[in-house]
């Protein structure tokens, strides 16, 4: 037996201490296969799926999420969080990300109480506790269980698991939330998060599945993969012209291409363990 069939023994077996659960379901490739999962040990009717629709995120990450949930066959119930009335996320501080994920814990387990869950489940992976993922002491004050963590999933574990599963979405691009293309301490509108929402919808549109479009008051600065470089900057009118529609006066390409988390390279390492410790 190799080692992802162990991984994948030990997660079915976490599962099984549950009656009923309820899973923070995103419509990425992990919570997915969360719920492929559960289904399988719990059965479709002990397990519900909760989709939260909110400004941070785009509409279409929220329909399509709903409609996976659907064709999976599990209980699906959309929520609409209104993150920017938090002062912390509105004004997008370094903290944030753990006031979303305190949010919407809270929210779940509200719902779980109702289903009459013994769990309530998200999708951290090991990756993330080498990242700066304030997210973590919500999750852990809220009594969350990461299951995929439990089991020692990393992401090429959950992308090769759900391959072979057949899960149509193994290959997704991560998405993550639109406050992070944003400078800490600006504060957010919804006016500048839909520009942002649309900027890059554009850009996958044409092409560019991995993208981010991080901005600068009214400058746009593109991150693609360096391979994609050349492609972007062949359409640079096309994009240049679209852009500036959508409100930007200035567009330009960073030239180290895409980097996950880039804004968190501001933060020195001691603000990110006080944050991260509380």
């Amino acid at each position: 037996m190799n080692l992802l069939n162990n991984k994948e023994q030990k997660l079915q077996s976490v599962l099984a201490n549950y009656d009923r659960v309820v899973v923070g379901f995103s419509g990425g490739i992990d919570s997915t296969l969360i719920l492929n999962e559960a289904l399988q040990v719990l059965g479709k009717e002990n397990v519900l799926a909760v989709v939260a629709d909110s400004e941070l995120f785009s509409e279409e990450e929220y329909v399509k999420a709903i409609d996976l949930a659907a064709k999976m066959e599990v209980n699906v119930k959309g929520i609409q969080l209104d993150y920017l009335a938090e002062k912390h996320i509105k004004h997008n501080t370094p903290e944030s990300w753990y006031y979303m994920k305190q949010i919407f814990y809270h929210q779940l387990h509200r719902i779980a109480a109702k289903f009459n869950a013994d769990a309530v489940l998200d999708g951290m992976i090991m990756d993330d506790e080498a990242d700066f993922r304030p997210g973590l002491r919500a999750r852990d004050e809220a009594g969350a269980v990461s299951v995929l963590q439990v089991a020692g999933f990393y992401k090429t574990d959950v992308r090769q698991l759900a391959q072979e599963h057949g899960l149509t979405n193994w290959n997704k691009v991560a998405s993550c939330s639109v406050s992070s293309r944003f400078p800490y301490y600006t504060e957010l509108t919804s006016a500048k998060l839909q520009q942002v929402i649309a900027a890059e919808s554009y850009l996958r549109h044409v092409g560019f599945g991995t993208v981010r479009v991080r901005v600068h008051d009214k400058l746009a600065r593109i991150e693609v993969p360096a391979d994609r470089m050349n492609d972007l900057v062949a359409q640079k009118d096309q994009v240049t012209a679209k852009l500036q529609s959508l409100g930007y006066e200035y567009v330009s390409v960073d030239l180290e291409g895409f980097v996950s988390g880039r804004m968190n390279q501001t933060l020195s390492a001691a603000k990110k363990e006080k944050i991260l410790v509380g």
